[in-house]
């Protein structure tokens, strides 16, 4: 015997079981029923953090079965670590996107700053980026980290840094992720599970016990997870990454992603121009004259190089 389905937001997945909470937040452990496939996307799990979804609560085991996913208005999807499946979707429903990036201890590069901005952009969600631990930044890190602030901004990305030691950055941090659904992604180790206790402390998220702060931040986090905002709204904690492949695009609309090679690519003499190696390229030219940053077109090429990208 089953009582009267209920609508639940997925607040945790762990690929196979899911926690629900219900419109008054009551959490239920869940499973799926049968198999789900979304929009023909072979995943690692159907169901993410953030997926509004039905679902039937049993009596007699106080778990439920989720029996109905609703549509997404977005997600964040990358290439699955896993060789048997596609891609792993990281979270759904998300109104923005924070990347938590250090220039040490450990280094975030570019390349993968790129790589989730593009993502982002495909789907539509606008993106910011922190840097953090500048308490520990020497001259040097600080030129890079000043240098990757005006590119990003010059583009048109919300760029900002923090230390998670000064407490002055808590009402800034609290007021940017107010009333919004906000995805935090990053390397291992930038600090993210330690940015949501500092936002609310309440949840003393578990963080690796470590004695040198520069490793500090370097957390446990394995499965994507939601946690509610006391001003309103939810951050999302993710796993820490190395990487962050590319999937589900078409090669040749790659560049559409990179806004300054999206605007400069309205006057190549070719519409159908890919910004390699055609005549009259105008991205090319910008890229000459230092209006276009060398490390954002190298991104570009490797992105489109890469073989998990598709061909139309």
């Amino acid at each position: 015997m089953t009582e009267k389905r209920k609508k639940g937001l997925v607040i945790k997945s762990t690929g196979s079981r899911y926690k629900v909470s219900d419109e008054k937040g009551n959490i239920t452990d869940c499973v799926i029923k049968g198999k789900f496939r979304i929009k023909g996307i072979r995943t690692t799990s159907p169901v993410a953090a953030g997926d509004i979804v039905f679902f039937e609560k049993q009596e007699e085991t106080s778990t439920g079965i989720i029996t109905e996913i609703k549509e997404r208005k977005n997600y964040v999807i990358r290439k699955a670590t896993r060789l048997s499946k596609e891609s792993q979707i990281i979270a759904a429903n998300i109104d923005q996107l924070i990347i938590l990036a250090t220039i040490t201890e450990p280094e975030t590069h570019p390349e993968f700053i790129d790589r989730v901005l593009v993502t982002a952009e495909a789907y539509r969600i606008p993106a910011k980026i922190i840097f953090n631990k500048t308490d520990i930044y020497s001259k040097e890190h600080i030129y890079k980290r000043d240098y990757l602030v005006s590119v990003y901004k010059k583009i048109g990305y919300d760029s900002c840094s923090i230390s998670l030691l000064n407490d002055d950055h808590t009402g800034m941090l609290a007021e940017m992720v107010k009333n919004r659904v906000t995805l935090l992604t990053g390397n291992s180790g930038v600090g993210k599970s330690s940015l949501i206790n500092k936002i609310e402390p309440s949840y003393n998220i578990k963080v690796e016990d470590i004695s040198d702060y520069h490793r500090m931040g370097k957390h446990t986090t394995t499965f994507a997870e939601m946690y509610a905002l006391s001003g309103g709204g939810y951050i999302i904690d993710t796993p820490g990454i190395k990487g962050f492949g590319i999937i589900d695009m078409i090669k040749e609309e790659i560049y559409h992603f990179f806004p300054e090679i999206f605007r400069a690519s309205g006057k190549c003499r070719y519409y159908n121009c890919l910004h390699i190696n055609e005549p009259g390229c105008e991205v090319k030219r910008q890229l000459e004259k230092g209006e276009i940053e060398q490390f954002r077109y190298r991104s570009y090429l490797k992105i489109f190089k890469d073989n998990n990208s598709k061909y139309r």
